[in-house]
């Protein structure tokens, strides 16, 4: 019960990371808000929490591991960026989430064993809720029949950046909890610097925005914190899965704060998240 309270912070927690990154990038770019919220995550939160609490640096390996989950997580974030760019918001972000959810569950049921069937049939409909929600208007066979096959390439890349990135974090994070995560946000960091200068990016936020910027690195991190504890205490699967319904939680502050309308494919996802929460706490 424990680890499902904790994957639905982390949910919440990246939900609200993702509403309030949208609302800075809106003002100073994508890939600057990610720089700035990747940097105060490090410099005001993981490094401060880890000496308060005393943890020392783990083993080598772990922290491999967790510079390699970092780098790839970025990888997927920066895929997703391009693809809603060039490509079908929508079929981007449905494919990319579905994926990452996917991967994990499928690594945690060779490592774990098969779980029961309530919690299999929670998974079921909370991959189904994470399509439906992600789904931004039209239906659903509307989204597949104009995407191309072109348009599924960054996604996919996104989604499995995104689910390796479960993985690994988990496997670095068995021994320690903040020195993987300020390496793996580390890792992030220098990615995206280089990546900012190989297109010449500006590093100027406008004025206004630096509120919404350290809260995405406050509730980014807060998203972190709780999955690393789900994955903890419970099943990795059952730890992603429930992780992975963040969209709802920012569509639905979206929905709250800036009065977007839900379409009918966003209400029915909600009410399979609802489902499968109660499916995967029997």
């Amino acid at each position: 019960m424990l680890s499902i309270l904790f994957g639905l912070g982390a949910a919440l927690g990246w939900g609200a990371a993702n509403f309030t990154g949208g609302m800075a990038s809106r003002k100073t770019g994508a890939y600057r808000a990610v720089f700035y919220s990747e940097l105060i995550g490090i410099l005001a939160i993981l490094i401060v929490a880890a000496v308060i609490v005393g943890e020392p640096l783990p083993a080598g390996r772990a922290l491999m591991m967790a510079l390699t989950a970092g780098t790839l997580g970025t990888i997927g974030l920066l895929m997703l960026y391009q693809a809603m760019t060039l490509g079908l918001m929508s079929i981007a972000t449905s494919v990319s989430a579905l994926l990452a959810a996917a991967l994990p569950v499928v690594f945690g049921m060779f490592r774990e064993g098969l779980p029961n069937l309530a919690t299999i049939l929670g998974f079921g409909f909370a991959l189904f809720a994470v399509w439906m929600i992600s789904q931004s208007k039209g239906s659903v066979t509307d989204t597949i029949r104009v995407a191309h096959l072109a348009d599924l390439k960054l996604p996919l890349l996104a989604g499995i950046g995104f689910g390796c990135y479960f993985i690994f974090i988990n496997e670095a994070v068995r021994t320690s909890t903040f020195w993987p995560m300020v390496t793996s946000r580390t890792g992030g960091l220098v990615l995206t610097t280089l990546f900012m200068l190989f297109r010449r990016d500006s590093w100027k936020v406008q004025a206004g925005t630096w509120t919404m910027i350290v809260l995405n690195g406050l509730l980014d991190v807060s998203g972190n914190t709780f999955f690393i504890i789900a994955s903890q205490t419970g099943r990795l699967d059952v730890a992603v899965v429930l992780s992975s319904l963040f969209p709802g939680a920012t569509v639905l502050l979206a929905w709250v704060f800036l009065r977007e309308r839900l379409s009918r494919n966003q209400w029915i996802g909600i009410i399979a998240a609802l489902i499968a929460i109660v499916l995967l706490t029997i």
